[in-house]
């Protein structure tokens, strides 16, 4: 049972591969797209670049919509529909307003699958394997961020003049098989007994991570909870959730601010500036998503060994180190393989801090009646700021010297750390309905 339950985690966890993919696909495209439609930073930045980021606000804002009342297992295989289309469009295009909305359609699945995803993930685990079985969609994500910058190199090496079309295309392979293999998951236990109140359905979904006695208790949990079944009229934005919508807003802010999305968007031109040739650039950026993808798996065996918080505070210190440092090499005209050093070491401390907590801390600390709305909120603002960034880091990298961004950034994560001590309770091994009873005012 414990192997069909890893087995339905990680396929829909896989909703995080096309969005790793998705996302920083365009970083191979930007370039080439900017000089085809010889657009300004301001237009490239919103319609080509960041686009697909406000259709990922969009859908995290909207997603937990769909995801309450369709069910999480319905919602992901319509974001699987949704990458499909987006990958199809945006290949075949021949302006940049239609590319801008094949890519915002592709962000909108992105944005759904956010929310849909993990909420399942978390509510099909055991509280000592939440952790693991949740970092499956970060996993997914940085693989889906390798295997983009991965075939954006051998096509710009092999695609010819049409290349970036090949590197938009490809994705329609992943998001069909995702989409043929998500009829096969059941639906989230705790949806089913909390939403639908099916209780022996959802029991039954429970027994696969924890034997009858624990699902009977837990069971009892929610019930006494949501009261039998009858879900809390209460809006997420009441007093009863502040603790929370406090921590997630600070959690998804840290998280974007650090600047991985400026680094990872932005790899070939921030290398190139750094002194690397384009191809080198190119290929640079495959070693940011492998080290991203090592430092990942690293964290998948930490967290619940560990715990969310230690997580936090190795991240938080490699990222001041690594961003002074990448800030110190552009200032002083450091060597290419300096900053390069530096610009890796940031993506570990990514990997193995927020990269790791972020997803599975999210859906945790939200209760199971708006966990779809909570993670909508914290999603929908982690999208916000990564399509801030996106949106104006095509400025940024053209209007103010690099070591000027990499150091605001540093700074940042100085309050980040502050934040891990201070604020962020630990969620390590507490079961959801415990954590709603320590993280809820009742």
């Amino acid at each position: 049972m414990k192997n069909k339950l890893l087995r339905y985690a990680f396929i829909v966890s896989s909703v995080g591969f096309l969005f790793g993919f998705d996302s920083v696909v365009i970083s191979g495209v930007n370039l080439p797209l900017k000089n085809l439609w010889e657009s300004s930073d301001w237009f490239h930045g919103t319609f080509i670049v960041s686009v697909s980021l406000w259709g990922t606000v969009a859908g995290a804002l909207l997603g937990g919509y769909p995801t309450e009342s369709l069910g999480r297992k319905s919602t992901v295989l319509w974001v699987g529909v949704f990458f499909t289309v987006s990958a199809i469009g945006s290949a075949l295009v021949n302006d940049p307003y239609s590319f801008s909305f094949f890519r915002f359609i592709g962000g909108l699945g992105a944005g759904v699958g956010s929310i849909a995803a993990p909420a399942y993930i978390s509510e099909i685990a055991a509280a000592q394997d939440r952790g693991k079985l949740g970092m499956l969609f970060q996993f997914n994500i940085v693989f889906g961020i390798l295997m983009a910058f991965l075939s954006n190199y051998l096509l710009s090496l092999y695609g010819g003049e049409n290349d970036w079309r090949w590197m938009l295309g490809i994705e329609f392979v992943p998001a069909l098989f995702f989409t043929a293999f998500i009829p096969l998951v059941p639906e989230s236990p705790r949806w089913l007994i909390v939403n639908q109140n099916k209780q022996e359905d959802g029991k039954r979904i429970l027994k696969m991570s924890m034997s009858e006695s624990e699902a009977n208790e837990t069971l009892d949990q929610m019930n006494l909870i949501s009261g039998n079944g009858n879900k809390s009229s209460v809006s997420l934005f009441s007093g009863k959730y502040h603790k929370v919508l406090k921590i997630s807003f600070l959690m998804a802010f840290f998280n974007q601010f650090s600047g991985i999305s400026f680094v990872l968007f932005y790899a070939p031109e921030i290398l190139e500036k750094a002194g690397l040739a384009t191809t080198d650039s190119l290929l640079s950026s495959v070693s940011v998503g492998l080290v991203n993808l090592v430092f990942t798996l690293m964290g998948i065996y930490l967290i619940d060994r560990v715990g969310r918080k230690l997580l936090m505070y190795i991240g938080s210190v490699g990222y001041i180190i690594s961003l002074l440092f990448i800030a110190y090499g552009f200032y002083f005209s450091m060597p290419a393989t300096f900053k390069l050093v530096f610009m890796l070491m940031f993506i570990a401390s990514h990997a193995v801090g927020q990269g790791a907590v972020i997803w599975v801390f999210l859906s945790e600390i939200f209760p199971n009646e708006v966990r779809s709305f909570g993670q909508a909120w914290g999603s929908g603002l982690l999208n916000v700021f990564a399509a801030v960034i996106a949106l104006f880091g095509a400025v940024l990298i053209n209007s103010y010297a690099p070591w000027m961004v990499f150091a605001l950034f540093a700074g940042l994560m100085v309050l980040q750390l502050l934040f891990t001590h201070f604020i962020m309770p630990e969620t390590k091994g507490v079961s959801l309905e415990d954590l709603e009873r320590k993280l809820i005012k009742y």
